[in-house]
């Protein structure tokens, strides 16, 4: 079984998140991480109150023993260290701040750590911006990574599926996502299937 790191920073979209971890479920072991200040945007953006109580909530939500919790100032839950083998880590939604600090090393809590190790050991790691427009320096901080070998993957709809509904964009970005990591979906009909 697989093992992945994923993240969710305080920027819009932690829907994004929540649906890739219920994808890697399907095949993987995950490591959720959830920044502190991310709690009112799930729970704004979704519904979902996990302020307290968190892990007994998020277990019971994606009923699985494969889903383990950290809080993002345990320094010394297993992610944070490069003994820990995983297959990846995935930051979903990334918040800007978030982006910079994985950018510079700066490693201020245990998902910038967890980034730092999973590049430090050659790992793949995917963060997904999110923010619109990019200034500058964002995309300066994403050049730097990607120049790592960092996937960075920002949250862009298409419509060439035909989504007739908001989760219909979820699962296709969802879908790119996971193609990113080289891990199988069936989110969305790919290009050119009906004519194989």
């Amino acid at each position: 079984m697989k093992r992945f790191v994923v993240a969710i920073t305080g920027a819009s979209g932690s829907i994004l998140g929540l649906r890739v971890i219920e994808e890697l479920l399907k095949s993987s072991e995950a490591y959720l991480i959830i920044s502190k200040n991310t709690f009112p945007i799930i729970k704004d953006e979704t519904g979902f109150d996990w302020a307290e109580d968190t892990e007994n909530k998020i277990r019971r939500h994606f009923r699985t023993d494969s889903l383990f919790f950290y809080e993002d100032g345990n320094m010394a839950a297993p992610p944070a260290s490069g003994s820990f083998k995983t297959d990846g880590m995935l930051v979903v939604p990334c918040s800007m701040k978030t982006l910079s600090g994985i950018a510079n090393g700066y490693a201020n809590n245990l998902i910038e750590r967890a980034a730092d190790v999973t590049i430090k050991e050659g790992r793949t790691l995917l963060v997904s911006p999110r923010e619109t427009p990019f200034s500058a320096i964002h995309l300066e901080n994403m050049l730097k990574l990607a120049r790592l070998g960092v996937r960075v993957v920002p949250p862009v709809i298409a419509f060439y599926h035909k989504p007739k509904e908001i989760g219909d964009i979820v699962d296709f970005i969802t879908g790119k996502i996971l193609d990113s990591i080289g891990v199988e979906h069936k989110l969305f009909a790919r290009w050119g299937a009906d004519s194989l």
